[in-house]
């Protein structure tokens, strides 16, 4: 009972996107807390765009925790924060968030947290800087505040590799999308699968805002993680009213291992655009090519240059290609 708890567990704190690394600073009587942090030295390089966004500074440093309670052997309570500052010193919330896990019967939280939709627009949102676009198209596709969260794994313990999840955002605090008209309560749920030992997962999703001009968006998504490839591909359709935004996403990495580090390139395509009635508007539309070297679990250095083919006469920010710089240390 303990192994599946903890299977189930220890997803749900760090399905928001932990440190790879962290400091366990606590363990004692069943309770655990560990920190992690992150300090991200960043420049992006390239054409100063219109709106003065898309080059110079973007060092920012992170610092959280996830902990757990051990309650009885099936059940304990765990939750996450993790905040951001950049060096102009705005701070974000990024997470903050606690829950019950009950073992083969699910986990509950509420607070901060990623939108049940960002389970499948993460299948693509793996490249060193830039990618995760689907996040702005879709509900639920991002960081949302006020929302309360079930997850499921392994399908009840029947099924290996089968999980599912619902969610439900309160209308006074979630943003539950950027590009539609979405501050109010929003619906959604996914289910994912992990084919026996293939490295094969495949996924869909579904969420819809409350209300009669309710946004609706539907998601599918497959990746392939095996043999140092990566592999992943994801499709959204999103609409309200009149509105519809179709994208697609591709990303291929490959993983070459050396005596010290391992270096990563990856390739990618990203396409969303606006087909409203009368509109086929590109909103992004770029090749990615970038690599990141992982000298160990730690310390990260990585280039990523976006080439961006968006038409300036179409281009809603008149974005340019931007190459990316940065070291990253964790812990």
């Amino acid at each position: 009972m303990k192994r599946n708890l903890l299977a189930i567990a220890i997803p749900a704190l760090l399905v928001a996107g932990a440190a790879n690394a962290s400091i366990e600073i606590w363990n004692k009587d069943g309770n655990k807390l560990n920190v992690n942090g992150r300090v991200y030295a960043l420049n992006y390089i390239g054409e100063k765009a219109k709106n003065g966004n898309d080059e110079g500074d973007k060092t920012t440093a992170r610092l959280g925790f996830t902990g757990e309670t051990q309650v009885t052997d099936s059940l304990s309570g765990y939750g996450r924060a993790e905040f951001e500052y950049n060096t102009d010193g705005v701070k974000e919330v990024r997470y903050a968030f606690a829950g019950l896990n009950f073992g083969q019967v699910g986990s509950l939280d509420y607070g901060k947290n990623d939108g049940v939709l960002k389970a499948i627009t993460g299948y693509t949102d793996v490249l060193p800087e830039f990618g995760g676009d689907s996040t702005s198209y879709v509900v639920l596709g991002k960081r949302t505040s006020g929302v309360l969260t079930y997850r499921n794994s392994d399908f009840f313990g029947v099924v290996e590799g089968l999980s599912f999840a619902a969610q439900y955002a309160d209308s006074n605090s979630a943003k539950v999308a950027e590009e539609l008209s979405s501050d109010k309560e929003a619906y959604g749920l996914n289910a994912q699968y992990a084919i026996l030992d293939t490295g094969l997962t495949v996924g869909a999703g579904y969420a819809q805002t409350a209300g009669d001009d309710k946004a609706k968006s539907y998601i599918a998504g497959i990746n392939y993680d095996a043999n140092n490839l990566y592999l992943g591909a994801i499709y959204n359709h999103s609409k309200q009213d009149e509105k519809k935004i179709r994208g697609v996403e591709f990303v291929a990495q490959y993983g070459i291992d050396f005596e010290v580090g391992r270096l990563t390139p990856s390739l990618a395509y990203v396409q969303h655009k606006d087909k409203s009635s009368g509109t086929n508007r590109d909103l992004a539309k770029y090749v990615e090519v970038g690599m990141q070297y992982d000298f160990n679990k730690n310390l990260t250095a990585i280039v990523d240059y976006k080439i961006n083919l968006l038409k300036e006469s179409k281009s809603p920010s008149d974005y340019k290609d931007t190459l990316a710089l940065g070291l990253i240390y964790q812990f």
